[in-house]
C-alpha cells in the first residue's frame, strides 16, 4: 500500500494563492498519483473561512474532480478536515454532541452527514471516498491529523480565575471532544467553536461574519504595503517562522500527540505550512520529546505566499508542493513536488 498525504491544498482563497489552480502545479501532482493506491487530503483541503463558502467551494471542484478522476475506480481518497474546513465536518460534531457521543481520534465521518461534505466526496468518484476525523492510522506505527489541535497548547497560561470554559486546562488525557471545546488562542479558533456549539442558525451566521472580517484583513494595507518589499522580506520572514516552528510548532504537535494519547512512531501533520523533515534539519528536532516519543512529520502547503518567497528558490521549507509517502515497512518520507516549477508558473 503506498500513501500520499498532502494537506492545507487552500482551495479557493480569495488572495488565489493556491497552487493547484495552476495547470503546472496540478498536472505535476496528477503525476505524483501514478503507482499511489491512497491519497491522503489532510486538512484545510477547502478554503472555507473567508465568508464566501459557495464561491471557493467552486472555485476547488475543478481540482478535486481531477484528482478523482487521476485516484480512478478501486483506489481511495480520505478526506481529514482542518480548521480552515472544519465546517466540512461540524454538522456531524454537533449531532455527536446532541446524542452525548464522544468523538474518537479515528472516528469515521459519514459521507452524507453533510450537504458541503457530501458534495466535496462527489467531486471526487470515481474514486473511493471516506471521511476521518481528527486523524486515522495510515500503517503500523503511523498516524496522520491535521494538527490544528496544536493551537491550544501555544496558548499561555491563564490564572486559575480565567481558566475557565473554553481556556480551562486539557486534561493530561485528553480526548478529541476537550480539544473541540478549546482549540487554541486565534479568532479562526475561537469562531469555530462558537459555531460547533451554537445551533446553526446562530452558530453559521458567526462562522459567516468571521470569514468576513477575516477576508478583509487578508486584503487590507499591512499586504499591500508590503507587497513592494516582498523580495527583501522573504528571507527574514521565512527565517522568522522557520525559527517559530522549530521552537513552539513542534513541541506543541509533540505534546498534543501525547494528551491524546497516540501510540503512533511517526505522526504526520500539516497546518503549519512548513514541509519537513528536510535533509538540513536536525532530526532531534522533530522528536521534541525525545527517544520513545512519536517523529514528526509535516506535509507543508499547496500555497504560494510571495511574503516568504519572494526572490526565493527551492529547495525552500515554505516552497508549495509538500506531501509525505507512507509505504508499509518504511518510515514515511518528505517529498517536494513542485521544486521544478517557477515562480511564473506559481504566482497569482
Amino acid at each position: 500500500m503506498r500513501t500520499l498525504v498532502l494537506g492545507d491544498l487552500h482551495l479557493g482563497s480569495v488572495a488565489q494563492r493556491d497552487a493547484l489552480r495552476r495547470p503546472a502545479a496540478l498536472d505535476a501532482l496528477l503525476e505524483a498519483l501514478v503507482g499511489i493506491d491512497r491519497l491522503v487530503l489532510l486538512g484545510d483541503t477547502v478554503e472555507l473561512l473567508e465568508g464566501r463558502p459557495r464561491r471557493a467551494m467552486a472555485d476547488a471542484e475543478p481540482v478535486l474532480r481531477a484528482l478523482g478522476r487521476a485516484m480512478g475506480r478501486g483506489r481511495e481518497v480520505v478526506v481529514v478536515p482542518g480548521n480552515h474546513d472544519h465546517a466540512l465536518v461540524r454538522p456531524w460534531l454537533r449531532a455527536q454532541a446532541a446524542a452525548g457521543r464522544a468523538v474518537g481520534v479515528t472516528a469515521r465521518v459519514p459521507v452524507g452527514s453533510g450537504e458541503r461534505l457530501a458534495e466535496l466526496a462527489s467531486w471526487l468518484k470515481p474514486a473511493r471516498v471516506s471521511v476521518r476525523y481528527p486523524g486515522l492510522t495510515l500503517a503500523p506505527g503511523v498516524f496522520a491529523t491535521h494538527g490544528h489541535y496544536l493551537d491550544r497548547h501555544l496558548l499561555p497560561k491563564l490564572p486559575p480565575g480565567l481558566a475557565r470554559g473554553p481556556l480551562a486546562p486539557l486534561p493530561q488525557r485528553a480526548r478529541p471532544d476537550h480539544y473541540e471545546r478549546a482549540t487554541g488562542p486565534s479568532i479562526a479558533a475561537v469562531q469555530g467553536v462558537m459555531a460547533t456549539a451554537l445551533p446553526g442558525a446562530v452558530g453559521d451566521p458567526i462562522d459567516l461574519m468571521g470569514g468576513v472580517v477575516r477576508r478583509a484583513a487578508l486584503t487590507a494595507g499591512p499586504l499591500a504595503f508590503a507587497a513592494p518589499f516582498a523580495g527583501a522580506l522573504a528571507p527574514l520572514s521565512s527565517g522568522l517562522m522557520g525559527w517559530q516552528f522549530r521552537r513552539a510548532g513542534l513541541p506543541a504537535m509533540s505534546l498534543c500527540a501525547r494528551r491524546l494519547g497516540l501510540r503512533a512512531e511517526h505522526v504526520i501533520f500539516g497546518h503549519l505550512h512548513r514541509v519537513g523533515p528536510l535533509l538540513p534539519d536536525s532530526p532531534s528536532e522533530w522528536r521534541p520529546g525525545g527517544p520513545g516519543t512519536p517523529r514528526l512529520h509535516n506535509t507543508g502547503s499547496w500555497v504560494y505566499e510571495p511574503l516568504l518567497l519572494a526572490g526565493m528558490r527551492p529547495p525552500h521549507p515554505y516552497w508549495p508542493g509538500g506531501a509525505v509517502l507512507v509505504e508499509e515497512g518504511r518510515a514515511p518520507s518528505t517529498l517536494t513536488l513542485l521544486d521544478d516549477l517557477e515562480h511564473a508558473e506559481l504566482a497569482p
